[in-house]
């Protein structure tokens, strides 16, 4: 596989996943409202195509402190997805899975990371479920890693992963509110065999990509 393979792929069907990631964003917050119990109106996301130095920046900086649910992708297709949230949107988050009764400070308790571990999973997998139900794939996720750091730290987990397909990424920003206005990223990686098995669930071609 040449290194420019994935940016090939991005390039020539950038509108079919775009819609993908329009799609999972939206089942993604549709499951949200359930969980938080009240709606989450949602902008358009936006999805983009991005060197990957400059995903940080795009987060508000290398510095700016997030939270990060990260899980592994298996069945047809294998790769990881990532779910980041800025720091304090996430405590607000919390606080309201858990009725108030959050904590007053930035750092979060353990019952805190666990409801934050929790919505992530129910995110990213229903995330995953528009996307296993748009391909007819079957697509499941891993238990969830969750961690609170700065975004460059959090971004060096799938930038190892994503050296040896090349220097792009596929961001799928989406922002949504129900009090307060909160910026979501999600990040799905693939492995470039499983990009090609995507595409080709949908009835593209993917002679040469691979």
């Amino acid at each position: 596989m040449g290194t420019n393979t994935l940016e090939k792929v991005t390039e020539n069907y950038y509108d079919v996943l775009k819609e993908i990631g329009n799609i999972g964003a939206g089942n993604a917050m549709t499951a949200l409202s359930e969980m938080l119990q009240t709606k989450v109106d949602m902008h358009v996301p936006q999805v983009r195509l991005l060197e990957f130095c400059d995903v940080g920046s795009l987060l508000g900086g290398e510095e700016q402190i997030m939270v990060g649910v990260f899980l592994g992708v298996e069945g047809d297709i294998s790769g990881s997805m990532m779910f980041l949230v800025e720091q304090k949107s996430a405590k607000h988050l919390v606080n309201k899975i858990m009725m108030g009764m959050g904590s007053d400070g930035e750092e979060f308790t353990e019952m805190e990371l666990s409801a934050m571990r929790e919505l992530g999973n129910i995110i990213t997998g229903a995330y995953l479920n528009s996307l296993s139900t748009l391909t007819n794939l079957v697509i499941y996720p891993t238990p969830p890693e969750l961690t609170v750091d700065m975004a460059g730290a959090i971004l060096s987990v799938p930038a190892v992963q994503f050296g040896i397909f090349g220097d792009k990424i596929l961001l799928i920003q989406s922002r949504f509110f129900d009090e307060i206005e909160i910026d979501g990223y999600f990040i799905l990686i693939p492995d470039l065999e499983s990009y090609s098995k995507i595409l080709a669930s949908l009835g593209l071609p993917v002679d040469g990509l691979v």
